[in-house]
């Protein structure tokens, strides 16, 4: 079956139906950075990136058009997947880093109200509540400074990007922040029916920790925030730090997080 938005990494020989972590990453990048993840979890976990148009493997395919565009396709092909997470009934937790976070969150929302399966639990990183999104990317849309100030935080010198890979990261970050800006959110439509957890660093400039409360809001059925050592780009920069409680995460019934007023 032909999955373009669904990336997944073997990790040896094919066996049953796992419990699934899908990841989505932050705007201007792949989810090929969450291949060693896999790695990491070890062959009982299958861990599944979602690959937006535009890079990686998806170089020549046409940017997308809307936030609406990307839930609507990535919920598909979830629920097309004899194999996959809603059909499997196994544990299945979803995880967004940054612009991912919000992607994810409608994807849940998505999988709840259209398929009455939500994830079990559904944890954003270094990541602005909902109602912080509304023209949140113009800045960077319109000025370059944003933009490389941003790329900047990634930590990626002359040896990692050379003048044509800059300018094509500066381009994939830039058609993101034309995604986020058709982002519209509903204040009506009810929030996420599963357990939130919404994970920040404690140094993180670009969604400080106070923001991270927001998400209590979103969150119907238990809320948890968590702080980490580090920046915006903390659970990339140390994955030790989130690969153990995303593994915990996946062996817990569903439902299975304590209420919290963090």
């Amino acid at each position: 079956m032909s999955r373009p938005w669904l990336v997944s990494w073997p990790a040896g020989p094919a066996r049953p139906a796992r419990p699934t972590l899908l990841c989505l990453p932050q705007a201007g990048a792949g989810c090929g950075q969450f291949r060693p993840w896999q790695d990491a979890l070890g062959p009982e976990v299958s861990v599944v990136g979602v690959q937006l148009p535009g890079r990686e493997n998806r170089f020549t395919d046409p940017p997308a058009r809307s936030v609406e565009e990307v839930v609507g396709a990535v919920v598909a092909e979830l629920a097309g997947d004899p194999a996959g997470p809603l059909a499997s009934g196994l544990p299945f937790v979803v995880f967004g880093n940054s612009f991912g976070g919000l992607l994810g969150y409608e994807i849940a929302r998505a999988l709840g109200g259209r398929h009455g399966r939500w994830p079990d639990a559904l944890i954003v990183a270094a990541c602005r509540p909902p109602g912080m999104w509304t023209g949140a990317g113009r800045g960077l849309v319109e000025g370059e400074e944003e933009l490389e100030r941003l790329l900047a935080g990634r930590g990626l010198g002359e040896d990692d990007l050379d003048e044509d890979s800059r300018e094509l990261a500066l381009e994939v970050l830039r058609h993101d922040a034309r995604l986020s800006l058709t982002y519209v959110h509903d204040d009506g439509a009810g929030g996420a029916l599963c357990p939130v957890e919404a994970w920040g660093g404690e140094a993180d400039e670009t969604v400080p920790p106070g923001q991270l409360a927001g998400w209590r809001d979103h969150a119907a059925a238990g809320f948890r925030r968590r702080l980490f050592p580090g920046g915006h780009h903390f659970c990339l920069e140390r994955p030790g730090a989130v690969l153990p409680l995303l593994s915990e995460r996946l062996r817990q019934p569903a439902g299975n997080l304590e209420r919290s007023r963090s």
